[in-house]
């Protein structure tokens, strides 16, 4: 039969006990070859590479927000430009009935400075003209003019 061991005899643990935690659950880092391995945090520097990516982020997302805002401006000089523009050709005198999408010029006259609307464009005429360019311009289906070349200063 086999050997009886004996209850009341000693255990002797073969590790050192300098190298044994009593309680290794409690430790701030691994008390072994297998545990995780766990280094301290450098709060600051996570904070401060958080702090700088934020501003970062948020950065291009305002240069995003003022590149916006300046094409909605400049929209909006275009659509006033073509406000004023029409204003003018409708006070202008007209021999014809402008059609939609037809290109059209319209002058200043040197004598009284009236405006006149025209098929005519500036290289057509003769030297003799008395008139004045101001822009070339086409009808839109809004009945707003969009100006295709002008001169100088309107």
């Amino acid at each position: 039969m086999g050997k009886k061991v004996e209850k009341n005899e000693e255990f002797i643990n073969p590790i050192d006990p300098d190298k044994i935690a009593e309680n290794p659950h409690l430790l701030p880092y691994a008390s072994n070859v297998g545990g995780a391995v766990i280094k301290a945090v450098d709060k600051g520097r996570i904070k401060g590479l958080a702090v700088s990516a934020m501003y970062e982020q948020t950065d291009m997302q305002m240069s995003q927000i003022k590149e916006q805002i300046d094409l909605l401006a400049a929209q909006a000089r275009a659509i006033q430009r073509r406000v004023e523009i029409s204003e003018i050709i409708y006070q202008a005198e007209m021999s014809i009935k402008p059609l939609i999408s037809h290109t059209y010029h319209l002058y200043q006259r040197e004598k009284n400075s009236s405006y006149l609307l025209s098929l005519v464009a500036p290289d057509e005429w003769g030297r003799t003209s008395r008139l004045n360019f101001v822009a070339t311009v086409k009808l839109l289906a809004d009945h707003t003019w969009e100006i295709l070349d002008q001169a100088e200063e309107i």
